[in-house]
């Protein structure tokens, strides 16, 4: 089990099942949904926040509530 705080430069996942009582509402309306694919862009100097992709939208969250979003890892087929 990975979770988007665990998450390394280009590394991509499938957000899980979570309850969504865990999440802003605002998360889950960025597209912070079960399904959905999540790409790690750029970790801020300092480690905190994240930046991340999730289709098509760039959103900085803290690494807290990165570490609550679990993912399937997708496995890069070029490697």
């Amino acid at each position: 089990m990975i979770t988007v705080a665990e998450l390394k430069y280009g590394q991509k996942g499938i957000i899980k099942e979570f309850s969504e009582s865990l999440l802003p509402i605002k998360l889950l309306e960025l597209g912070c949904l079960p399904g959905n694919q999540v790409e790690l862009v750029q970790i801020a100097p300092l480690s905190d926040p994240v930046y991340i992709n999730v289709n098509g939208s760039h959103i900085a969250i803290r690494k807290s509530m990165a570490s609550l979003i679990e993912l399937d890892i997708i496995e890069d087929s070029n490697s």
